[in-house]
């Protein structure tokens, strides 16, 4: 064989593979890898940002890694946790960001995408059990091509035979809608975010920080705020979560848990599939594309909130909310001395993150999961009033158990929490640390980093972090900041 030739080992009968639209339309009905196509919803997300992708020149990558260092040099002054840039300090452009977070997305993702697939298996299940019982509906009849109707086995054996088939089906069809509607979903939100962690998970690989310029820029049009100042700050905020989700390790799985837990709590109205398959059968139109993104966008696989799922995104939100006002306190900390604006970026990013803005939006509708905290401020004070009360030590030690966090109801009270004297609760969080620690459970904290490392230039001369339990804390207990 000459070299560039084809192979020659085809079926020469093989029509699909001659004809690439055929050929593209085997591979996506074949996938098996999960229950979403993320090689499709890959190809359909970079298509979404290809004609709008600012390319990242030398200077911008200079400009980004250098402010990502000098803010990560500025947290050594504001945080117990050691540095998190142990990896590169990048640019991204909007593709770079989808390929490098891709990974994240899908264990996120998958979990959602496979209870939905499960239960409309079940659904179907049903369905056919009951045709098979009492015939098949005159509504889904009436959908049917009159051939295909003619066609349909005539006894409960019949339909048995149909399930295997169909159920395969299910997961390929299942599989190509979840690509489809995921990827227009991460497009959008690549068109939108500022960082690598903007919206609140460690999507980025372990030890790697980046900025976006072109993002950043678009961010900035109309702040009147010089663009290096606004370059400043957002780095602050990536390089403090790099700190977080590298030294505190059972945050990862806490907040990933958390979206499981609300995986497993989904349930499928079978009404509402069929009201879906409807709208489907009368908006989709194959020669259309676009036919595919208005069938999803009708509520295909929208599903009503459980109790259980209920209670899994309340501690979803809560958790995303600390770690949105832990960046927030030490970001402001840091940056309040240095930049002239740091308080208007400071309300900026913060409407930002609490309001959410188109692709959020988009994202929230398409897969169900809100990635938003909801109860920022009252978080924000809660680590302001421990710095205060307690020092930069006491408050990051709050880190190193997950159940030293407060809760949901107790962010309600944010001072009363700093206390240990809210309604809900008696419960000094230092205390506790203290207990764990003399039970000879400080596991945690020890694994996670927590604790004054050497570049910290802070003045405190008291090495422990945690005065005693009984000691009375300094300062006004009623002021949260």
């Amino acid at each position: 064989m000459a070299e560039g030739d084809e192979p020659t080992d085809r079926d020469p009968d093989d029509l699909a593979s001659k004809i690439p639209l055929f050929a593209e339309l085997d591979k996506l009905m074949s996938w098996r890898d999960g229950p979403v196509n993320w090689d499709l919803a890959r190809q359909v997300a970079i298509k979404a940002v290809s004609g709008n992708d600012p390319k990242v020149g030398g200077a911008e990558a200079a400009a980004a890694a250098d402010a990502l260092r000098l803010a990560d040099l500025w947290l050594n002054e504001v945080t117990a946790l050691p540095s998190g840039l142990l990896g590169p300090a990048e640019a991204w452009n909007r593709v770079r960001w989808i390929e490098a977070t891709l990974p994240v997305w899908r264990t996120v993702i998958d979990a959602v995408a496979e209870q939905v697939t499960a239960a409309m298996g079940t659904t179907l299940q049903q369905g056919l059990q009951g045709v098979a019982e009492n015939g098949l509906p005159p509504e889904v009849a009436a959908m049917l091509p009159p051939e295909m109707a003619a066609q349909l086995p005539s006894d409960a054996s019949g339909f048995s035979a149909l399930l295997g088939p169909m159920m395969g089906m299910l997961g390929q069809v299942g599989g190509l809608l979840f690509g489809t509607q995921i990827g227009q979903a991460l497009g959008a939100l690549a068109g939108d975010v500022l960082t690598a962690t903007e919206v609140g998970l460690p999507l980025a690989p372990a030890g790697t920080t980046a900025l976006l310029p072109g993002n950043v820029s678009a961010f900035g049009v109309g702040l009147q705020i010089p663009a290096d100042e606004i370059r400043l700050f957002l780095a602050l905020r990536e390089v403090a979560a790099a700190r977080l989700f590298g030294h505190v390790p059972w945050l990862r799985a806490g907040l990933l848990g958390a979206v499981e837990e609300y995986a497993q709590g989904i349930r499928v109205d079978p009404e509402q599939v069929m009201r879906g398959m409807e709208s489907f059968q009368s908006s989709f139109d194959p020669s259309s594309p676009d036919s595919l993104s208005a069938a999803i966008s009708e509520g295909m696989f929208d599903v009503p909130d459980t109790a259980e799922q209920q209670r899994a995104l309340n501690r979803l939100e809560t958790l995303l909310a600390l770690v949105e006002g832990w960046i927030d306190t030490v970001t402001a900390a840091a940056s309040e001395p240095r930049l002239p604006h740091a308080s208007a970026l400071r309300e900026t990013v913060r409407r930002r993150r609490a309001a959410g803005g188109p692709a959020e939006t988009t994202f929230t509708t398409l897969v169900g999961l809100t990635m938003r905290p909801r109860r920022l401020r009252e978080a924000a004070a809660v680590w302001e009033g421990l710095a205060t009360t307690r020092g930069i030590d006491g408050r990051d030690a709050v880190w190193s158990h997950p159940d030293l966090l407060p809760s949901a109801e107790q962010l309600d009270d944010p001072a009363g929490f700093v206390t240990g004297q809210e309604g809900s609760s008696t419960d000094d969080p230092i205390a506790a640390i203290e207990a764990l620690a003399a039970a000879g459970n400080s596991g945690p904290r020890e694994a996670s980093g927590i604790g004054r490392h050497p570049q910290n230039t802070t003045s405190e001369s008291d090495p422990d972090p945690a005065p005693d339990s009984g000691s009375e804390p300094p300062g006004d207990p009623s002021d949260p900041a």
